[in-house]
């Protein structure tokens, strides 16, 4: 983040107002979250914080109390609802700095989990949500919200992954920590001979299509890798706007492949990007067998 840009908490109506303009400008044909809803959570448990250059906003995080069942017990946790920044000013770490203030405000209040959902196929997101902030991934959610028409998600299934940030974790502590662990990238997890769970060929016009996978190993326990790696397109918005056609390929795939994976007690626990010339390089999941691996 820039030195010239702060993060506050939100807690007048004014403030509220500029928090339902921006959803317009990041989220064109959204039905904004209202300033009255948005002022009575940050009243009553809930936050909403603000990223601004001087008095301009330029990108907030919101969120409210909820609860969550977890290894047969309901504990209180922290629902991150909504996370924005304007076009203009993201690549300038906002994104990152909005999510680590909220960590710390919800850590003081004594809670343990932060939840939010996200389009499992959004590279970009799911880099931020689990590679970069250590968040884990156990539960997916085809067509959560069914049918949305804003710009970023009409033409296809809502379907969500929810991300779990336990706030105390040793996992998440050394994500966010001034000396974070090193990345892993795809050769780590392919030199300890992590399986591949999906192989992609190109289309005509360039973008990866679905080719061949070895999802069936999933159904014999004996089989079933410690770890596998899955790939997903690593520019997903455009390859909708190029072949919207191909773009309900993946949703419908990658719904069939999550669902077998966490059925059989696999996480999501870390996240790939390879930079390259094309379409905007490659991106894998990386799904652990268990907890195990959750403190790394």
């Amino acid at each position: 983040m820039n030195a010239g840009s702060e993060i506050r908490a939100l807690q007048h109506i004014e403030e509220m107002q500029a928090v339902v303009a921006l959803q317009g400008a990041v989220w064109p044909g959204i039905q904004p979250v209202p300033e009255h809803l948005l002022l009575t959570a940050a009243h009553h448990g809930g936050l909403v914080l603000g990223a601004f250059e001087g008095e301009t906003l330029l990108g907030f995080v919101f969120g409210f109390l909820g609860l969550h069942s977890h290894r047969g017990q309901t504990i209180l946790k922290h629902n991150s609802d909504m996370l924005g920044v304007l076009p203009a000013a993201r690549g300038r770490g906002l994104g990152p700095a909005l999510k680590r203030a909220q960590w710390q405000l919800v850590r003081q209040q004594g809670i343990e989990l932060i939840t939010w959902t996200y389009d499992p196929l959004e590279s970009r997101n799911a880099h931020l949500n689990i590679a970069t902030l250590g968040a884990i991934a156990r539960n997916y959610h085809p067509n959560l919200y069914g049918e949305m028409t804003d710009g970023l998600n009409a033409g296809l299934p809502s379907d969500r992954l929810l991300a779990e940030w336990w706030v105390n974790s040793r996992r998440v502590n050394q994500r966010l920590s001034r000396a974070p662990r090193r990345p892993l990238d795809l050769a780590h997890y392919l030199s300890a001979e992590t399986l591949l769970l999906n192989t992609t060929a190109l289309t005509a016009g360039g973008w990866p299509r679905p080719a061949s996978d070895e999802l069936h190993l999933l159904e014999d326990p004996a089989a079933r890798p410690p770890l596998a790696l899955f790939e997903i397109p690593a520019d997903f918005r455009a390859l909708k706007a190029a072949e919207p056609d191909l773009a309900h390929e993946w949703r419908l795939y990658t719904r069939l492949a999550f669902d077998l994976l966490l059925h059989h007690g696999y996480l999501v626990t870390d996240f790939v990007h390879l930079p390259a010339n094309g379409h905007g390089g490659r991106s894998y999941y990386v799904f652990s067998q268990g907890d195990s691996l959750l403190g790394g």
